[in-house]
């Protein structure tokens, strides 16, 4: 599964990613990453920053889900994939690490990124879309910024 320029779109524009995974007791874990992008058209990049839940739970099981939306669309994607966590030894963290530290300007260090390799590609969208077929984007850009004030 590769992913499209549309993909790569909404991930250029959305703030945060959510990243699921599950612990060794099988229970389920979701946490949001701010720094990730994609790396190729096969895989997400997320820098462990603050994450030892999830990297815990990647070592029990590699089986994850990434979701992302545009706050004010109201669209966005999810992601199942294998995910696996690359050190600094592993011959493509400096790369990954690059993509990585020009999002955080250097503010956030980190040691290890979860790779996520993609197995399949989902639209999220918000229900009214679906209810009401007419609702344009920018209508729902509209409403969004009222109901987060912006």
């Amino acid at each position: 599964m590769e992913l499209t320029i549309e993909n790569k779109a909404y991930i250029d524009r959305s703030v945060l990613c959510w990243l699921a995974s599950v612990s060794s007791e099988n229970i389920p874990n979701v946490s949001p990453k701010e720094i990730f992008n994609y790396y190729g058209n096969k895989k997400i990049i997320v820098a462990n920053i603050a994450s030892p839940q999830t990297i815990r739970n990647i070592k029990h099981n590699q089986n994850v889900c990434v979701s992302f939306i545009d706050i004010l669309v109201q669209k966005g994607f999810q992601i199942k994939g294998k995910a696996k966590i690359i050190t600094k030894n592993n011959a493509d963290f400096l790369e990954m690490e690059k993509i990585l530290t020009k999002m955080t300007g250097g503010n956030f260090p980190f040691s290890t990124i979860t790779e996520i390799t993609i197995n399949q590609i989902k639209p999220i969208i918000a229900p009214k879309y679906i209810l009401y077929p007419e609702t344009t984007e920018m209508e729902q850009i509209e409403n969004a910024k009222k109901t987060y004030r912006l």
